[in-house]
């Protein structure tokens, strides 16, 4: 999964390291059972949560490089929170000194809100050469996304620096995802964990995400799967879908935590609820299981068609099967066809609807292939 959450291209500023696995990860196209939690952690980098860009849609929570096989996901839920955003509550290991400004006070962020960037360069630019640490981060996000100038990350990452030097949270934020990623800056993922370390005890959430995953991973940090827990609880608390999937997944494997499958499964829920299409999908399954939670087929379907409407293979597959046996929706054979075809098309492979397939009647298969290239059309729009 990402393991750097960024607020737009994944993460505003900030990385968002990259979610986990929920043990068992619905591979396996020809069982119910999630892939949710277990596999053991895999080395490697960690990636993170970044700050979210202005433009373009935020990216999906489709998962990717996981940690040790824990719920994952990512992203585009992580936002870069610019000075006026909701201050989140006082993390309970650390303390919470974030600084509240916002818009209608600013006119450097005023601007940028309203899309004049050149009047926010220039604004912002001012406020900086006078010391104020917000300006900086402003000038860095100018930079760091070419609004109103030309895209420079060296620039950026200098004004994330000045920033976080003056103590702005979301200008450490932003440089520590630059110094994980050697974006504009040389790479120094101990640096970056001692930012999100202090962006963490001042309350900012994606920084706490970042931190359990540096934690989980020991990459930039010792290895601590308690403290990894304890950051990872602080975002989820905070709403951060990932980090609810990602919770998840240390109830389900028992990483930090006492194993829980109630516990697991209520943060799961919590961020398929948040429309985490991976959670969607694994939430779904759970309930068809009554795994931590009362089993509902009717519900579980529900989630997995949200999952399958996002484009997520597996979840298509597993309601093509619910569609094909009656299993929480009556009984439908041209739909359960129209969703095997579209897993199908996207890599899964399942025998038994296979022959479902084959049974239909010409007609039912006409009505198949055009459903499903209206679902392509459809998804191509979106």
């Amino acid at each position: 999964m990402n393991y750097i959450v960024r607020a737009g291209r994944a993460v505003m500023t900030g990385l968002i390291i990259g979610s986990l696995a929920l043990p068992g990860r619905a591979q396996d196209a020809s069982s119910w059972s999630s892939g949710m939690i277990g596999a053991p952690q895999q080395k490697g980098e960690t990636k993170l949560a970044k700050p979210a860009p202005v433009k373009g849609a935020p990216a999906a929570s489709q998962g990717g490089g996981r940690l040790p096989t824990l719920p994952g996901s990512v992203d585009g839920l992580s936002r870069f929170r610019l000075p006026g955003a909701e201050t989140p509550a006082e993390p309970s290991f650390g303390s919470s000194t974030v600084q509240k400004s916002g818009a209608g006070t600013d006119p450097a962020y005023d601007a940028f809100l309203q899309g004049r960037y050149l009047t926010a360069h220039e604004l912002a630019t001012k406020a900086a050469a006078a010391g104020e640490g917000p300006a900086a981060t402003l000038l860095g996000r100018l930079y760091a996304e070419g609004l109103g100038v030309t895209q420079d990350t060296v620039l950026a990452a200098q004004w994330y620096r000045r920033a976080a030097e003056r103590g702005d949270v979301e200008g450490m934020f932003a440089f520590a995802v630059m110094l994980a990623e050697g974006d504009g800056i040389q790479k120094n993922r101990a640096g970056a964990a001692d930012l999100f370390d202090t962006a963490a005890q001042r309350g900012h959430a994606l920084a706490n995400y970042n931190l359990a995953l540096l934690f989980l991973r020991g990459d930039g940090k010792p290895e601590n799967p308690h403290r990894a827990a304890l950051h990872m609880r602080f975002a989820a608390e905070q709403g951060i879908a990932v980090a609810q999937y990602d919770l998840a997944s240390l109830y389900a494997t028992g990483t930090g935590v006492e194993a829980s499958a109630y516990h697991a499964a209520t943060w799961l829920g919590r961020a398929a609820d948040q429309g985490h299409p991976e959670a969607e999908l694994e939430y779904g399954i759970w309930l068809f299981q009554g795994r931590g939670v009362q089993p509902s087929q009717s519900l579980g379907v529900q989630y997995l068609r949200s999952a399958a409407e996002k484009g997520v293979p597996v979840a298509q597959n597993r309601l093509a099967r619910a569609y094909a046996v009656g299993a929480g929706v009556p009984g439908d054979v041209v739909e359960a066809a129209k969703w095997h075809v579209i897993a199908r098309a996207a890599g899964v492979q399942d025998a038994r609807l296979d022959e479902t397939l084959k049974a239909l009647k010409p007609d039912q298969r006409r009505a198949v292939e055009r459903a499903a290239e209206v679902w392509r059309e459809a998804e191509a729009l979106r």
